[in-house]
């Protein structure tokens, strides 16, 4: 009895063995193959489909603007530009056959706002292009900007944008001019943060009834409670003050308003409709 007691006893520690063994290899053996996040990761523009699979003329060139501020007001908390949605029209502009120049505030390496969350191939091919690359750290200062050169504006959000658009008398003058010229002009989530306070000739505000859509008071107390007392105004409120006909879609899905050569979209997740929707007008 106790010999065949010996022998369970081996045999159930050599299945158990060969298990652990079995186990930890088929685990060595998965670390090897490339993970859908590691191939993300590694994604190159000339891996994105749409912009390889497609050969369009050049039509022209569209200025990108991004902020400069990378610091919210008194409150320590760190901004920039939401990378995900300067990518996202950066490349739906380039397949659609648009050069793409990048300008800033400052001019230089403005600071930038990674949402790892939500990070898909566009964004990462964009960190890994060169030529974009090169563009994003050697932004054009808004004053340098030559205007007859671009058929359109789009200006990126980020929470930085809040404080150095809406009163940078260059971007109030470029828009003026785009908007007396029905050149087109986009913007999204807190990019529209450019249009307010601006003032036209007859000495009404650029957006008064113009239906515009941009980042809600919904969607900005819900990320940051004491949004009212940190940024200079909440965008909803802002807009509305100045007489825009402002559009609220659901908090955080896709919301689009175009009225005329004039595109605003509420959130990130509004970004490629906003670019489709300028590449539509011009």
């Amino acid at each position: 009895m106790f010999k065949k007691y010996r022998i369970l006893k081996w045999v159930s520690i050599f299945i158990i063995s060969l298990i652990v063994v079995v186990v930890s290899f088929g685990v060595w053996f998965m670390s090897l193959i490339p993970s859908r996040d590691d191939k993300i990761k590694a994604t190159l523009v000339q891996d994105l489909s749409y912009l390889s699979g497609n050969v369009v003329p050049k039509r022209g060139k569209i200025l990108a603007v991004v902020t400069s501020t990378g610091i919210m007001g008194n409150s320590n908390k760190s901004t920039g530009y939401e990378l995900s949605e300067l990518a996202r029209a950066y490349y739906t502009f380039e397949a659609n056959g648009f050069d793409v120049d990048i300008a800033s505030p400052k001019g230089g390496k403005p600071p930038v706002i990674i949402d790892d969350e939500d990070m898909g191939a566009y964004d990462f091919a964009f960190l890994n292009d060169s030529i974009a690359q090169f563009k994003i750290s050697h932004s054009i200062k808004i004053e340098d900007v030559i205007e007859k050169n671009y058929l359109g504006i789009f200006f990126a959000g980020g929470k930085g944008a809040m404080f150095d658009f809406p009163n940078n008398k260059t971007i109030q003058s470029i828009l003026k001019k785009y908007d007396k010229s029905n050149k087109v002009i986009g913007a999204v989530c807190h990019g529209p943060a450019a249009l307010v306070n601006v003032i036209l000739e007859n000495g009404q505000p650029f957006i008064k009834n113009k239906n515009v859509s941009g980042f809600t008071n919904k969607e900005e107390l819900l990320l940051i409670a004491e949004a009212k007392s940190i940024f200079p105004f909440l965008l909803q409120d802002k807009m509305i003050e100045q007489g825009a006909n402002f559009n609220e879609g659901s908090m955080y899905l896709e919301k689009v308003s175009h009225d005329m050569n004039l595109i605003t979209g509420q959130n990130p997740w509004s970004t490629w409709k906003v670019a489709k929707s300028m590449i539509k007008q011009f």
